[in-house]
This record gives C-alpha cells, structure tokens and sequence, in this order.
C-alpha cells in the first residue's frame, strides 16, 4: 500500500512536470512580443500643411497609447507653412514618446520648416547623401521692406533658439540657416552639433541610438532600449491622404475653373443635372483645398475682374480688348492666387497660363453664343416667315386680283399676293415674304 502511495505521488509529479514543460515554451513566446520594444514609423515626405501637422499629431497619440519606445520620423521636404511647422514643433516637444527625425533616403533634404522640424527633435538624424537647412523665411509673391523682413528673421530666429539650445545644440549654426539660408550636408551638421548621428538606414539607426540615454525637452533623461525592437509604420488614412492631394494648388486651380464650366453649362442647358451636380461638387472641393493654403486676396480680386470683362466682352463690341484683358487678368490671378513659401505650394505658371487661356477662351465663346442667341430673331410664328424666300407655284397677281397664287416657302405652301400696282409674275419665279396677313403672303420679285 506504501508502494502504491508512493507511486502515485512519482506519477503526479511527473505529470506536472510534463504539463510545466508544455506551458513554458508558450509563456515564453507570449512574453517575447510583450517584452520588445516597440517603436512607430511616420513617414513624411511631402510639403508640411495642416494636413501633414494633423498626421503627426495623430502618429505621437497612437504611440503614446500603446507605450512605444519611440516615434522614428522619416522626413523629406521641400518646407511649407511656418503656422503648420509651429504646431508640429509644440507636438514633438510635449510628446511623451521620444521623437526621432531622420533625413532619409540618400538624395533626400529637410528645406526651411523641415530644418525646424529636424532640430526640434529629441534625436536628429541623418542618411548619407541628403541635406538641410535653407531657413529662410520668406513671403512669395511680394517685395519685403527691410523692417518686415528683419521682423520675420528675428522671429524665425527666435523659435529656432528656442528649442535648439534646450536641445543641447549649436543654436549659432541653427540660426545661420534661417538668417542666412545656410545648408549643411549630413557630415557638416554631424560636426556642427545640428545633429546626433548619421546612420544608412532604419536598422542601422536603431542599432547605433541602443543604450543611449538622452534628454528630453522637459528636462527628463532617458535611455533608449532598441534592442530586437519591433518596427511598426504607421501610414497616413485615407482622408489624410485625399485631404493632402487636394492641398495641391495645380489641382485646386484645375478643379476650380472646371467645376465653372460645368455650372456655366447647366444655366444655359437647365435640366441636364449631372453638369451641375459634379460642377459644384468640383468648386466646393477646390475651394476647401485653398482654404488650406495661403491665398492672396488681391488674386481673388483679379479672377472676379477677368470674369466681369469677358462678360462684357461678350456683349460690348470692344474688337476684342476687353477679352484679351479678362484673359490676361485671369492668368496673372491664377498664377499669384496661392502664396506659398516653396514653389510645389505655388500655382506653376505653365499651369496657369493653360488653364487661364483655355478657361478664357471656353467662357468667352459660350457668353457670345448665349448673347447672339438672344438678339437673334424668333424662328416660330408669322414674324418666322419675313425676308423667307418663296418659290411661285402658280402665276402671282398683285393684291385685289383673283384667283390668289400660291407659293411654297421653306417646304410649305401658301397663299401669296404681289403689292398693288406691281406687275404679275410668272410660275417659278423667286420671290421674297414681305408681311403676313392670316394665311395669305404678300411677296415682292427678289433683288
């Protein structure tokens, strides 16, 4: 019975030995993932707007939620809006997951509001090949006077040292780049103190920031843990990249004009709905995207001024002056309408010049069918019939004379009389319909 005992207690050991060596593996596997380190990708290689500050902000929420170690930014930009960069600087400063920004791939750059970015970050990185700086701010479009341009160095300047210096780095070269519009290469900035490290990639990247401890805006240190760290993208939605497209100013003058047309095109054909439908729909779009971008008011001005003369145009008879300026009007509008600070956020001339003329040219031949279709004469009724030529069917007498004779105008048969003291004429003679009384015709020997 001791035998027995002993062996049962021998065989529920080896049971849960068994059953623990099962488990184990499996609690492993499901402490792995848990355990690594987990770091969000956002990838940002367009002109910074509201929709790209949007995106960021969205990027640094989602990581803090789900604990990530850090936020790797990879950053390629020609610059953008400086209200746009501004919002995006407060967000990477008053994130609670370290940010990184890394300049990549070879070839790449951060132009003006992507310097500001980088040097906002709590590590600054970048590839071999790519560049930044050129911070300069500037006004397209417009003529600075040095009080105004002094201003907004100043300011820019001012921002940039804000952030530089709590950063521990050389806020001198910083600003040079916005004073300046110096532009450092990834070796030059490593050596100035404007960024960390330089690295080829991602993988490389992380390898290299493992173990290192940095010093967040607030004050904070903090060691970075990159080892077999999980690396997630994060891509911006749908709506961010619809709303992106549609900040396009090319496309938002194309839609525009379009979406004009077809509006126009539903008022002089009423009924046909779809031109309507999808003209509005085109102008409500071209309208939220400049909304979004800076748009000069004196170019609005311009556009309402080249309408107005192709209108008169069209009904004035100038010899065409007045055209020819709606249509020059309307493309130095277009041109100047959005008044960004880097030529991708500016309408391109070509495309304004196209658009402008073709636009001009559509508009101004359907107002001038539209007004001589209104003066012209009614094609139904008795006035129909004057100035109509008829053929003689029979001998024509003047007026007073029987039997009446009979013509035939435009497929039709009337009744028809000469005016009195004229001469009969023959079968087949041409005449031309001077007036109508009931269903008789008075006509006349044409020519």
């Amino acid at each position: 019975m001791h035998g027995l005992s002993l062996l049962c207690r021998r065989l529920h050991s080896l049971i849960t030995l068994v059953v623990l060596a099962g488990l184990l593996p499996v609690c492993a596997s499901a402490q792995r993932p848990s355990s690594s380190p987990l770091v969000v990708k956002l990838t940002i290689h367009d002109t910074i707007q509201p929709i790209t500050a949007d995106y960021l902000k969205r990027g640094l929420d989602d990581a803090a939620s789900r604990h990530a170690e850090a936020v790797l930014v990879s950053l390629g930009t020609p610059g953008g809006l400086l209200s746009s960069t501004r919002e995006m600087v407060a967000a990477i400063e008053a994130s609670p997951v370290p940010v990184i920004v890394f300049i990549e791939p070879a070839g790449n750059r951060a132009g003006s509001a992507g310097f500001f970015l980088l040097e906002s970050a709590d590590v600054a990185a970048m590839a071999p090949g790519t560049n930044a700086g050129a911070a300069h701010p500037i006004l397209e479009g417009m003529t600075m006077d040095p009080v105004l341009k002094q201003k907004m160095e100043n300011d820019a300047a001012a921002f940039l040292r804000s952030y530089v210096t709590v950063r521990g780095r050389d806020a001198a070269s910083a600003e040079d780049a916005v004073r300046n519009s110096k532009s450092y290469s990834e070796a030059e900035a490593l050596k100035l103190h404007l960024i960390d490290t330089v690295a080829p990639d991602d993988d490389a990247l992380l390898a290299t920031l493992n173990g290192r401890t940095i010093k967040r805006f607030n004050g904070a240190s903090q060691t970075l843990h990159f080892s077999h760290a999980e690396l997630v993208a994060m891509p911006p939605s749908t709506r961010e990249r619809l709303l992106t497209r549609l900040t396009s100013p090319d496309l938002d003058v194309l839609l525009l004009l379009c979406g004009g047309l077809l509006i126009y095109l539903e008022f002089n054909v009423p009924g046909t709905i779809v031109p309507g439908a999808l003209g509005t729909l085109m102008v409500l779009l071209a309208i939220f995207g400049l909304n979004l971008l800076p748009v000069q008011h004196t170019a609005v001005l311009l556009l309402f001024a080249a309408l107005a003369l192709m209108v008169l145009e069209a009904k004035f008879a100038s010899h065409g002056v007045l055209g020819v300026v709606g249509v020059l009007c309307l493309v130095f509008g277009l041109a100047t309408l959005v008044n960004g600070p880097t030529p991708e956020m500016r309408v391109h001339f070509g495309v304004a010049a196209g658009a402008g003329v073709g636009f001009g040219v559509i508009t101004f031949g359907l107002a001038w069918i539209a007004f001589k279709a209104r003066r012209a004469k009614r094609l139904t009724g008795a006035q129909a019939m004057l100035d109509q030529v008829a053929i003689a069917i029979t001998p024509i007498a003047p007026v007073g004379e029987l039997p009446l004779g009979q013509v035939e105008v435009r497929g039709e048969f009337w009744k028809a009389a000469l005016p009195a003291g004229t001469s009969p004429v023959p079968a087949g003679t041409e005449l031309i319909v001077r007036a109508v009384d009931g269903l008789t015709l008075t006509v006349v020997r044409r020519g």
